[in-house]
């Protein structure tokens, strides 16, 4: 479902958008979902809303089936990229989970900024961004989730995300039309 309107104090929360993961594949490249970003992060700041940049520092402890790769992450692996135009007034979330609201102080920051709805990108569609989403419903945000402002590297995955779970979880919007509500 497009967006219906945007609250009168809205986030842009932008998922892993930092050295170590905008290099990996992607279905989308990543430079498109970071200009996206990047659109939305400077529309947000010129109307003195609040911008959450994420980074991922490590990983959940928990057992899994699937591989897990063993290297030693690069001294700048964490680091966001230079053209999201971090500002000092961004807030700055770094977890160690999947999505942004478990084990950080995410929560916290919006509501003392009076945030009642957020608005996601980033990478992984299916992992990041979806479990964001997921804990921002269940805790009763309004979620927009900007379908073309964000990548995963499975194409199955990122369309199951966008077709199935995200229209039961927030709104799907484009960048350009939340652009254009953003400015009225």
């Amino acid at each position: 479902m497009p967006l219906t309107r945007i609250d009168t104090v809205a986030a842009l929360v932008v998922i892993d958008l930092q050295k170590g993961i905008v290099g990996l594949p992607t279905v989308h490249p990543a430079s498109e979902i970071i200009e996206q970003s990047a659109r939305l992060a400077r529309a947000f700041r010129e109307r003195s809303l609040p911008v959450v940049l994420v980074n991922v520092t490590g990983r959940a402890p928990g057992r899994v089936d699937a591989v897990r790769p063993k290297f030693a992450f690069p001294p700048d692996w964490t680091e966001l990229v230079p053209e999201l135009g971090q500002h000092p007034g961004d807030l700055t979330i770094s977890k160690q989970r999947v999505g942004a609201f478990l084990a950080t102080s995410l929560d916290d920051e919006l509501r003392r900024r009076g945030v009642s709805q957020i608005f996601l990108t980033g990478v992984a569609t299916s992992a990041g961004v979806e479990a964001t989403a997921r804990s921002a419903y269940d805790l009763g945000y309004n979620v927009v989730l900007v379908v073309d402002a964000m990548t995963d590297r499975d194409a199955d995955a990122h369309r199951h995300s966008i077709e199935k779970i995200f229209p039961r979880i927030g709104e799907t919007e484009t960048t350009e039309n939340v652009l254009k509500a953003i400015s009225q």
